[in-house]
């Protein structure tokens, strides 16, 4: 079955649920949502499993890389961020501004925060990873708690909090 057939499942993440989406060709986009506004799916397309055991891997810590086809929707500017995006290593961030810099252009900061924050697959492609210059936690469409929460997730360090 070769077609242009778009299917979407949900699952449960610690972060809410995961609304997953894609087809024969690759999968399309993965967001988070309320929990009030998806129920986890029953029935997993065969195409969409992968992603979603992969996705559930990564929660359980168990997986630090995703190796999926991936067929998100964007212009080729943004395709171009999201590719710098899937070349920054688990645990590790970087700012907007070396963003720019690896696309050729510093000038182009604000367009590749744009595209950063118009990418459609959460977690997948980790625009969570990536920081304001200062080490600040700036802009993130899922919400900031989620991006903290996702960093420290991939942190190979566990700090205490001494207070």
């Amino acid at each position: 079955m070769t077609n242009n057939n778009v299917d979407k499942v949900c699952i449960e993440t610690p972060l809410g649920i995961a609304v997953i989406s894609g087809g024969e060709q690759g999968l399309a986009s993965v967001s988070v949502t309320k929990e009030s506004e998806n129920t986890p799916s029953k029935n997993i397309p065969s195409h969409l499993q992968g992603a979603v055991t992969q996705l559930q891997e990564y929660f359980q810590g168990k997986r630090t890389e995703f190796d999926l086809t991936l067929n998100p929707s964007g212009t080729d500017f943004q395709k171009r961020v999201w590719n710098e995006l899937l070349k920054i290593p688990f645990g590790k961030t970087v700012s907007y501004l070396d963003i720019a810099k690896r696309l050729g252009d510093p000038k182009c900061i604000r367009a590749a925060a744009s595209a950063n924050g118009k990418n459609p697959l959460w977690i997948i492609v980790p625009c969570h990873r990536v920081i304001g210059t200062d080490g600040s936690l700036t802009g993130y469409a899922g919400g900031l708690w989620r991006k903290k929460w996702l960093l420290d997730h991939e942190n190979p360090v566990k700090q205490q909090s001494l207070f």
